[in-house]
């Protein structure tokens, strides 16, 4: 079995959302807490960051360039620069309690970004999409803190993590991708790691990053393990699929919240790995608006 690998020298803060761009062959994410959003071009080695003035939660390439980014306040839209262009909305949310997370775009180029609730005291967060027109719209509510983005290749279903409640869930779409009544796909047990960002295999099985779990894992499309990759950290965060036949799994993982001691245990923690897969990866399209 393939071991996860390096992907170069660098350790984050909070990595997040990898994102790769077939175009540019190169490896996009943000680091959230650090208000960054990072690109790591594969062939040549050039590693160059872009800052922003708050937390970048999710980000998407945008067609034609530039990103559409879910920062603590606002979704905005930016220019390949940074240069924020256009406000696409507010955080929907109270911002001083709910900063947006996880996020990506569907088979039709719409953008989702959903929040995390920091109280903790309900399930206060909720998942958003910005339509092709950047008319925004909240989709679901009742999360605490949302993650797990990731639609089926046959565009019949759409995951979701809800990370802190250790579950997973997936919602049916019609044909125009409008959302049905959400349902349970996995619970976790502790011990298990709870389930972070993911991603979709072009075979319909889901892959979770177990945050606090050490480890990877490939789920059927009815919920069972059939895989798992172990980590040589503790919270691996995201996962995408990338290279030129889509069969290389990106996995950021972060240092949050860990004392001194345990970042000189596992240095590694925030680092980026790669791991070959043997089977190929959904790509991930840009947001489009029309």
């Amino acid at each position: 079995m393939a071991e996860p690998q390096i992907l170069f020298d660098y350790t984050g803060h909070l990595p997040e959302c990898p994102t790769w761009s077939d175009a540019e062959n190169a490896l996009y994410w943000a680091d959230i807490l650090e208000g960054e959003i990072h690109r790591y071009h594969l062939s040549t080695g050039e590693h160059s960051v872009l800052s922003f003035h708050e937390e970048v939660g999710c980000f998407a390439l945008r067609e034609g360039g530039g990103f559409i980014v879910a920062m603590r306040n606002a979704i905005w839209l930016a220019d390949k620069h940074g240069l924020l262009q256009r406000k696409v909305c507010d955080n929907p949310s109270n911002p001083q309690l709910a900063r947006f997370n996880d996020g990506g775009t569907d088979h039709f180029g719409r953008f989702y970004a959903g929040t995390f609730w920091a109280p903790g005291d309900y399930n206060g967060a909720l998942l958003m999409r910005i339509d092709n027109d950047l008319t925004p719209e909240v989709i679901q509510c009742d999360i605490h803190g949302h993650n797990g983005l990731a639609f089926s290749d046959d565009r019949r279903w759409m995951y979701t993590s809800d990370t802190p409640n250790a579950v997973i869930y997936r919602t049916p779409l019609d044909e125009q991708g409008e959302p049905g009544k959400r349902e349970v796909f996995r619970r976790f047990q502790p011990g298990e790691g709870i389930p972070d960002g993911a991603a979709v295999d072009v075979e319909g099985c889901y892959w979770s990053a177990l945050f606090d779990g050490w480890r990877i894992a490939r789920f059927s499309p009815q919920g069972e393990q059939l895989e798992e990759y172990r980590l040589p950290v503790r919270y691996p965060t995201m996962v995408c699929f990338g290279g030129e036949d889509m069969q290389t799994l990106f996995i950021t993982t972060t240092r949050e919240n860990m004392d001194p001691q345990e970042v000189a245990e596992y240095p590694l923690s925030g680092a980026i790995f790669t791991l070959p897969v043997s089977v190929a990866g959904v790509k991930k399209g840009p947001f489009i608006t029309r």
